[in-house]
């Protein structure tokens, strides 16, 4: 049977990591195996920081209309359950925008959900 050479295969894939690990400090960026580690981690922490963003906005959205609220004496629970009860399909990350950006608009929207629950 031939004799199989996996060179190019094999340099693929150590230059791959090595250009992922490109950055790192000392060994962690020349030397495969302990590349290979860090590459793993970072990629494990990124693929966890992706889910933590959407939770991480969310508490921004949650504070901001809680703050636009407290300005007309309302707390954000009872701000949400009339939103809710009224019907008004505005999620969260519009609400907070028209929060910071259009706060006439945002007391309408207040205004309309509180009348109507």
């Amino acid at each position: 049977m031939a004799r199989v050479r996996s060179n190019v295969a094999s340099r693929k894939r150590r230059k791959k990591i090595l250009k992922m690990a490109k950055g790192y400090r000392g060994g962690r960026s020349k030397l495969l195996k302990t590349a290979k580690e860090s590459v793993h981690h970072a990629l494990v922490h990124a693929f966890i920081g992706r889910k933590e963003r959407k939770r991480d906005f969310r508490s921004l959205w949650i504070a901001r209309i809680n703050a636009a609220c407290g300005q007309y004496g309302v707390t954000y629970s009872k701000f949400m359950h009339a939103m809710n009860k009224s019907g008004i399909g505005l999620n969260r990350k519009m609400l907070a925008d028209l929060a910071v950006r259009d706060s006439e608009t945002f007391k309408a929207v207040l205004d309309k959900a509180m009348a109507s629950a």
